[in-house]
């Protein structure tokens, strides 16, 4: 019997989901306002996010709840060591740390993991419908903005192993509405969906913070320069 779980999810973050696209650093984002210091510091958190979500699905992934989501093919950890490299160089690793947001967000998946791994679905569905829905059309803003090539930089919005999407969303959706999970643990899930949001949120508002930072340099450094 389906639980219905992809579209209760839906509905559930409604809320959540409209704040997040109106935090400043996503509102100047969606808007092609795209400061490449700020991005490439987003690509790095998102690293320590994906590394921790793909190891707790791994680790997870005969449990009877995570296995009706388990599709590999969604992992992006191998293509943001790709683009760490783009904006990083060779030795990205060496370089970049997780934020405090980054490190909370990192903390509460290995948390589900050890303790209730059906949570799990609340992370995956919040990260990857979301990347494999409007994916390709951040992957343009993010070329255009910050006057990238085709060479490199976006792989983060490749779905190399997914042939149609929309064939794969539709299979994804499915496989939520037959998660064998009860309806507490249905509310559980839709709570911590919530949670994964707001988690998000806090990522993009310390990048809002260092995006502004940035703005108020380059005043500085304009009225400075105009004084000479």
């Amino acid at each position: 019997m389906s639980t219905n779980l992809a579209q209760q999810l839906r509905i559930g973050t409604t809320k959540s989901h409209s704040m997040a696209e109106n935090v400043s650093f996503v509102k100047s984002f969606l808007g092609g306002v795209v400061d490449k210091r700020s991005y490439r510091k987003l690509i790095a958190n998102l690293y320590f996010v994906y590394k921790a979500i793909e190891e707790e699905m791994e680790n997870n992934k005969d449990h009877y709840a995570v296995k009706s989501i388990y599709f590999p093919q969604l992992y992006r950890q191998s293509s943001l060591c790709k683009d760490l490299f783009y904006y990083y160089g060779s030795n990205w690793k060496n370089i970049i740390q997780p934020s405090l947001a980054t490190k909370n967000y990192v903390n509460r998946i290995h948390q589900i993991g050890s303790s209730q791994p059906e949570l799990l679905i609340a992370h995956a569905y919040t990260r990857y419908m979301g990347d494999l829905s409007g994916g390709q059309i951040l992957k343009k803003i993010a070329k255009s903005a910050m006057g990238l090539s085709d060479q490199g930089g976006t792989e983060f919005y490749d779905f190399h192993d997914i042939t149609d999407e929309n064939i794969f969303k539709k299979q994804y959706r499915n496989a939520l509405d037959n998660v064998p999970i009860s309806e507490k643990q249905i509310t559980q899930i839709i709570t911590e969906a919530n949670i994964a949001f707001n988690l998000n949120m806090e990522v993009f508002q310390e990048l809002n913070s260092n995006l502004i930072k940035i703005m108020l340099m380059l005043l500085l450094n304009t009225v400075n320069n105009f004084r000479k």
